[in-house]
C-alpha cells in the first residue's frame, strides 16, 4: 500500500533544526516530488515551550515530553538535533528499538558510541544516517561508502575544523597572534565561549574517527586519535611556515599502512601547492587518496546553519523515499573487520622545530649531533635573528619514526645549549624544494 505522507518528530529546534524547518517549507514542492508523497513534521522536543523563536512554528507542534515523539506509533524518522553526548544517546538508541528510522548530525555519539548505534540498526532494521555529522554540507559519508566503495581508500586528509582554519586563516594574512584572533572568531560566533572542542582539536578528532572507520572498514574510536590543538601556533611560526613555503592547517589524517590504521589531528606545515593549502576562513576540505580513483576532494562550508541542515534534510529524503517505496538501500555498518591501531610512535614524519640557543660557536653542531645520535637528518637549519641574547634556530628535518624525534629533543632539553624549544610542528604532503 503507497503511503500518503511520512511523519517526522525533531529532536531539537536549534540552529540545525530551525535550518531543516526552512527547508522543508522553502522547498516542500520539490521534496515531495523526489520523494512522491509530502513529508510532515510531527512534533519537536524543545526544552522551553516560552522560547520566541526565529521561525514562525506552529505551537502545537513543540513538546517538552521525548516520549511524544519515540513513543508516537505514527512518527517514521527522528531526527536527533540535540547534540552531546546525553540524553541524545539514549534517545536515538530508543527511537530505533521503537522501529523509528534515525537521522543525525551528532559527530559526538558517532564517533564514541557507534559499534552499539549500528548494532542496533543492524538488529531492528533500521536505517541510521549521519551524514551531517562530518563536514557540514560536505557529502563525504555517503561517497565513502557508495560512490568511493570500489576502492581501497589508502589516505584521508582533512581540514575539518572551520573555527581553526578561520583563525589561522586570519593568523596567516594578517599577522594576528592566537589570543586575538580567539576573540575575535568568538565575537563572530565562529568559536564558543569554551572553545577548548575546536582549537585544542577534539572536534576534528571526532570527525577523523568517524571516516576513519567507514574508510578502513574497522571501528576507529576517538578514544584512538592522537590529538593536538593549535593553541601553541604562534606568528613566528606562520612566518617562517610561509618564507619555507607553506601555510599551517590543523590536519585531520587517517593513513592505513602494512595492515595498520594510523589516526592523529594536528596543526602542519602543508605546501603552498596542496590542493588544501587554499582552503581558507571557515571552508572546510577532505582530500581523499584511493587505489582506483587516484585523488579527490571535498570541498564546502563545514557548519552553519543551513550546510548542515542540507546533509540532515538529504537524508531525511533518503529515508522517506525508502520507506514510500517499501525498500531499503541503506548501507549497514561496514566495519567488517578489526585493526590494529598505530602507535604514534612509530608515525613516521617530517618536523618543523623551533627554539633558543646559546649564541657561541660550536652549539649548531651540537645540536645536530643530539639529532643524529637517535636517527634524525635534517634537511634545512635556518639561524636569522636574535632573541635578547640567545639565537633563534630553525630546523626542518626529514622524515623519521615519532620516538626517534621525542628521544632526540629530550636530550636537546637536558643539555645546556638550548634555553627553549618553542615549537615543534609536522610537515605533510611534501618536503622543502
Amino acid at each position: 500500500m503507497k503511503r500518503d505522507i511520512v511523519r517526522v518528530g525533531l529532536l531539537g529546534m536549534g540552529t540545525v533544526g530551525t535550518g531543516v524547518m526552512r527547508i522543508l517549507d522553502d522547498n516542500a514542492e520539490n521534496i515531495t516530488r523526489k520523494i512522491g508523497c509530502p513529508l510532515r513534521i510531527e512534533k519537536i522536543l524543545v526544552r522551553d515551550l516560552s522560547k520566541t523563536r526565529r521561525l514562525s512554528v506552529d505551537s502545537a507542534l513543540f513538546t517538552t515530553d521525548v516520549a511524544d515523539i519515540l513513543d508516537n506509533p505514527n512518527i517514521d524518522i527522528v531526527v536527533e538535533l540535540m547534540g552531546g553526548e546525553r540524553p541524545a544517546k539514549e534517545y536515538i538508541l530508543e527511537a530505533m528499538r521503537k522501529g523509528k528510522h534515525v537521522v543525525t548530525a551528532n559527530k559526538d555519539v558517532v564517533a564514541k558510541y557507534g559499534k552499539e548505534l549500528f548494532e542496533t540498526a543492524e538488529k531492528y532494521h533500521i536505517d541510521l544516517l549521519f551524514e551531517a555529522s562530518v563536514g557540514g554540507g560536505i557529502p563525504i559519508i555517503r561517497p565513502l561508502k557508495q560512490c568511493l566503495a570500489a576502492n581501497k581508500i589508502q589516505e584521508i586528509i582533512g581540514i575539518v575544523n572551520g573555527t581553526t582554519n578561520y583563525m589561522l586563516t586570519k593568523m596567516s594574512q594578517e599577522g594576528c597572534d592566537f589570543d586575538s584572533v580567539l576573540k575575535e572568531a568568538q565575537a563572530k560566533g565562529y568559536a564558543e565561549s569554551d572553545p577548548t572542542a575546536d582549537v585544542g582539536g577534539l572536534d576534528a578528532a571526532r570527525k577523523i574517527a568517524i571516516l576513519a572507520s567507514i574508510a578502513f572498514g574497522t571501528r576507529v574510536s576517538v578514544d584512538d586519535v592522537y590529538v593536538e590543538g593549535i593553541t601553541n601556533i604562534t606568528p613566528e611560526d606562520i612566518a617562517y611556515a610561509k618564507e619555507l613555503g607553506f601555510v599551517i592547517k590543523l590536519l585531520g589524517i587517517a593513513k592505513e599502512v602494512n595492515g595498520e590504521v594510523e589516526v592523529r589531528v594536528h596543526p602542519a606545515f602543508i605546501p603552498q601547492t596542496h590542493p588544501l593549502a587554499a582552503v581558507n576562513d571557515v571552508f572546510n576540505a577532505i582530500f581523499v587518496k584511493g587505489d582506483a580513483v587516484g585523488e579527490a576532494m571535498f570541498y564546502g562550508r563545514g557548519a552553519g546553519e543551513m550546510p548542515t541542515a542540507s546533509a540532515v534534510t538529504a537524508d531525511v529524503i533518503d529515508v522517506a523515499r525508502d520507506i514510500v517505496h517499501g525498500v531499503s538501500s541503506r548501507i549497514l555498518c561496514t566495519c567488517f573487520v578489526t585493526k590494529p591501531i598505530r602507535s604514534m610512535e612509530e608515525v613516521p614524519s617530517s618536523f618543523y622545530i623551533r627554539l633558543l640557543a646559546l649564541d657561541r660557536p660550536g652549539v649548531l653542531a651540537v645540536i645536530a649531533g643530539a639529532f643524529g645520535s637517535h636517527g634524525v637528518s635534517l634537511q634545512s637549519v635556518i639561524q636569522k635573528r636574535k632573541v635578547n641574547s640567545d639565537a633563534e634556530v630553525v630546523l626542518v628535518t626529514n622524515a623519521v619514526a615519532e620516538k626517534n624525534m621525542r628521544n632526540a629533543l629530550r636530550m636537546i632539553e637536558l643539555g645546556d645549549v638550548v634555553r627553549e624549544i618553542g615549537s615543534v610542528i609536522r610537515v605533510e604532503g611534501g618536503n622543502l624544494e
